[in-house]
């Protein structure tokens, strides 16, 4: 453990949070990790940071603080040090373990693609988890917007995150692409335009698996009845449908005492509606149409309900199996649809990387949009939660934006460490703030009568409100 990071002192009346045999140890005045942001990141931090400190010390009442401690990355470290992340930055969010961070810019003509996937790869932050709930009295573009309250796990690794890819034109891709032509798909009808630019999309079995097994354990810890795996196997089968198959491997092998999958639950269901069903008739039940398919796959489908039925009869049989985690998947484009005309039948969505970024980002705007969507990056032993928006530089240092995002990332990382009081002072103040229509310039456009807020009076009126 270093005295300085980057040259800034480390709070002498403050302790590290401490990792040992998967469990935190939060001592009562933790030292917290912290990078303001860049552009609006800075009013936005000020703002957040008066609001945490004041929700610890009524939670508390001064046996508990906050040491908040500046780490740099983005546009203030480049300025100071000639560096977008310095070494010492991730070695404090390492040694501290848990931090939180407002937006930060994306450096435009080279060296690092992005801070936010550097730290992510950097420190192996494996789930995006981003929980979207319906706070009232915010404006939605839906009728019932109460009715969304999923918790995402995105998968943070991987996919084309990974950053594998080869510009059109240059010696690195005509090599990649002559392999692949002239090697992998020998012999068939299938090329790569010689003049394109090539990216490798890499989906393991250690990534998808330690994603859905947090998803699954989430949920177990905090009552939600269903994990969806969200995927686009139907068109690429080895990578987004194999993250599909490990994820119920890892439902039905790890945690088969506590789940059940959606075609489970029809085999068990139909039997408790007809107990002398056979299995032949189960499975035309469950795949109508059978009898058209080919012989193979009927058959298959019989020694399904028949194992279904053999392995888990007795402990998931005569409605058992309701009381367990419903285990299903929905195609990509598909859940679009369903979280809008079906959001109650959603809770845990465990995804791809990809498909992660899209859905969070559009279950987000049907309860107020990215201005108050927090985000957490979690990993074995480390945590770093952030706002999920970007910098708006053209409103930089002008006390306007929602706070919103960081102070929401802030409950998030109170109920990590198991603060949880302040986290729900917290939810409940910015709550009633929004009900009084004391509110930003984002939300005060969409609510007839309400008052227009800075960044800091808004922090001042969630306070009051506590």
């Amino acid at each position: 453990m270093q005295t300085t990071y980057n040259g800034i002192p480390v709070p002498t009346n403050g302790q590290p949070i401490e990792y040992k045999d998967g469990k935190y140890t939060v001592p009562d005045h933790p030292i917290i990790p912290f990078i303001e942001g860049d552009g609006t990141g800075r009013d936005i931090w000020r703002a957040s940071q008066r609001v945490f400190d004041a929700a610890v010390k009524k939670a508390y009442g001064g046996k508990r603080s906050v040491q908040w401690y500046e780490v740099l990355a983005g546009e203030k470290s480049y300025r100071k040090t000639k560096d977008w992340l310095p070494e010492d930055t991730v070695k404090a969010t390492v040694d501290f373990r848990v931090s939180i961070k407002g937006p930060l810019t994306t450096p435009v003509g080279g060296g690092i693609r992005s801070l936010n996937v550097a730290l992510r790869q950097l420190m192996d932050l494996y789930q995006c988890i981003r929980p979207v709930k319906y706070y009232s009295g915010v404006p939605s573009p839906v009728k019932h917007p109460e009715h969304l309250d999923v918790v995402i796990f995105r998968e943070n690794t991987e996919d084309i995150y990974a950053g594998i890819e080869f510009r059109e034109g240059t010696p690195e891709a005509a090599k990649f692409i002559s392999f692949v032509n002239d090697e992998m798909l020998k012999g068939t009808k299938k090329k790569i335009r010689v003049d394109s630019g090539v990216g490798v999309k890499p989906i393991s079995v250690t990534g998808s698996k330690r994603l859905v097994r947090a998803a699954i354990a989430f949920a177990l810890k905090e009552g939600r009845k269903t994990v969806t795996l969200v995927h686009k196997g139907n068109i690429q089968k080895f990578t987004e449908g194999a993250f599909r198959e490990w994820g119920y491997e890892v439902a039905t092998q790890e945690f088969r005492e506590d789940t059940v999958t959606e075609r489970e639950s029809w085999i068990l269901g139909n039997l408790e509606q007809n107990p002398g069903l056979s299995a032949e008739q189960n499975a035309a039940l469950i795949e109508p149409g059978i009898e058209f398919a080919a012989r193979e796959f009927g058959e298959s489908v019989v020694a399904e309900v028949k194992h279904v039925v053999m392995s888990i009869g007795g402990s998931h049989g005569n409605g058992q199996w309701k009381q367990k985690i419903l285990i299903n998947d929905r195609i990509a484009d598909s859940i679009f649809q369903q979280i809008i005309i079906r959001p109650s039948d959603y809770s845990v969505l465990a995804t791809t990387n990809l498909n992660g970024d899209y859905i969070s980002d559009a279950a987000a705007a049907q309860v107020g949009g990215l201005g108050i969507a927090p985000g957490g990056n979690i990993g074995d032993g480390y945590a770093v939660f952030e706002a999920t928006h970007g910098t708006a530089p053209k409103y930089s240092d002008k006390d306007v934006i929602n706070p919103g995002s960081v102070i929401l990332s802030g409950v998030m990382l109170f109920d990590f460490i198991g603060w949880k009081e302040a986290a729900r002072l917290i939810e409940s103040s910015m709550e009633k703030t929004i009900q009084q229509k004391f509110v930003t310039y984002d939300f005060e456009r969409q609510m007839q009568g309400a008052t227009k807020a800075k960044t800091s009076e808004f922090a001042t009126r969630m306070i009051a409100n506590m």
